[in-house]
């Protein structure tokens, strides 16, 4: 059987009819790779939350060493209720009440956890103040180490049941309330605000202060948690 070379001009217009073939697969593959990238608001909050958790964990072992006369640091206390503040109170909480509290209202969806939710906000915030008010004497007044102490236990009390009930009931519920463009538009504002609040790494940035905390006070390494078995 005899072969023939295909011409080299029918070699080129296969070339160039595949080339727009592999570009568009090309361009398929990187918006593909971006969307599995992108962090939806749910899992934004979620991982917010983590934050939270972990400062309250440091609340936690300040109550607790306080409590049995052993030495904390006090300015580990007021810089973790600083963060709270920045991050979680003026940053975090206000994306819920301006992006989704509103919507939820408004699809007369779970207003009433939205209003309870919108409640313990307040409440946070008063008594971040009062854990601020009282840190920095807790190793020289007896009233105010007992103040700080109950303002501590107060606000572990409230986030950690509030925080759940939104990881598990308030943000999975968001998509069946707003539109597929509402729903990126969301997370789209809050990415504006997080850059508008804390410049690029918003989140990133507040990571690295709760780890700095954690290690002022030995409670960085993930080993010690481990039980003993």
């Amino acid at each position: 059987m005899i072969t023939t070379t295909p011409p080299r001009r029918a070699v080129l217009q296969v070339g160039f009819a595949a080339a727009p073939v592999a570009i568009v697969a090309n361009a398929c593959s990187e918006n593909e790779k971006e969307q599995a990238d992108e962090i939806t608001p749910p899992e934004d909050l979620m991982r917010e939350h983590g934050v939270l958790d972990r400062v309250l964990l440091i609340y936690d072992a300040a109550i607790r060493r306080l409590s049995a006369n052993e030495d904390f640091d006090p300015a580990v206390i007021s810089d973790s209720a600083k963060l709270v503040q920045d991050f979680i109170e003026d940053y975090h909480e206000k994306s819920e009440e301006d992006f989704l509290f509103p919507r939820f209202r408004k699809a007369n969806q779970l207003v009433d956890l939205v209003t309870t939710l919108l409640e313990q906000h307040q409440a946070g915030r008063t008594v971040t103040r009062k854990i601020l008010e009282t840190a920095a004497q807790v190793h020289s007044e007896a009233a105010a180490k007992h103040n700080c102490i109950i303002a501590m236990q107060a606000f572990v009390t409230m986030y950690r049941p509030h925080a759940a009930r939104e990881d598990t009931v308030l943000f999975p519920k968001l998509r069946e309330i707003v539109s597929g463009h509402e729903f990126d538009s969301i997370g789209e504002e809050m990415e504006k605000r997080e850059h508008q609040h804390f410049g690029e790494d918003g989140f990133e940035k507040a990571v690295s202060q709760v780890a700095d905390l954690e290690k002022r006070v030995g409670l960085y390494d993930l080993a010690q948690f481990t039980p003993k078995t």
